[in-house]
């Protein structure tokens, strides 16, 4: 087991996740709390009756787990998923959708010039900013995107907010996501590089002040429960 192979650049992130497509579900599955700490971050957009008339905007939406939460608290809401990674979004695909759940292939850096139309009344980031160039820029663009009392979701994995959340991240990395990434996808580069982004990204306070400084003048940060306590947020911000 080695910690020191060169990290993954962050143009080749959307390739690794492309490589680990396939198994990426079962993977995610089997994290305790993955699929309802999703859910909590959709319904903390306060979307109102059920998301009708409204736009929401699923960026990095990846195989569609997100897009699966805000569906639920949403089911009337016109749904765009949007993901870097082709192979991450045919696997998003294949699912079972209804007509007002769309797909489109494009990085965050290249939204201005996407297929996709109009401003959205939500927009939701789950799992994305810390894999980023710049981060910065990217929450500049989302605030673009969204109406005028529109809400921006940011559901992330922070550096640990103490000591011990910072040993268990680490931990649960090193015993369990690595090694399973390896065996059930025969590598674990991604799983390494997601480990590493952690420890290299902002905490909740760093985070919380990167949403302000790129315009979002009302923050709320709330810590997921269970072993993702202190490390696992929902971000709630408004311009």
């Amino acid at each position: 087991m080695s910690r020191s192979r060169s990290p993954l650049t962050h143009a080749e992130v959307p390739g690794a996740f492309d490589a680990a497509a396939g198994t990426y579900d079962r993977l995610v599955g089997s994290n305790p709390g993955y699929h309802e700490h999703l859910l909590a971050s959709a319904e903390a957009l306060g979307l109102p009756d059920g998301g009708a008339g409204l736009r929401v905007l699923d960026v990095g939406c990846g195989t569609g787990a997100s897009t699966a939460a805000l569906l639920r608290v949403a089911p009337q809401a016109e749904i765009v998923g949007v993901d870097a990674s082709g192979e991450m979004l045919a696997e998003a695909r294949k699912k079972d959708w209804p007509d007002t759940v769309n797909f489109v292939h494009s990085s965050v850096e290249d939204l201005p010039d996407a297929p996709i139309s109009g401003t959205f009344d939500a927009v939701f980031a789950a799992y994305l900013l810390r894999n980023l160039a710049d981060p910065d820029a990217a929450l500049v663009t989302l605030r673009g995107l969204l109406h005028a009392g529109g809400v921006l979701g940011v559901h992330e994995y922070v550096r640990g907010a103490d000591a011990a959340a910072r040993v268990r991240w680490n931990a649960v990395c090193w015993s369990v996501i690595i090694p399973m990434g390896r065996v059930r996808g025969g590598d674990a580069t991604l799983y390494r590089h997601l480990w590493r982004s952690v420890n290299e990204f902002d905490d909740a306070a760093g985070l919380s002040g990167r949403l302000r400084r790129a315009g979002f003048g009302e923050v709320h940060a709330t810590s997921a429960g269970g072993w993702q306590k202190g490390i696992e947020y929902t971000f709630i911000a408004r311009p």
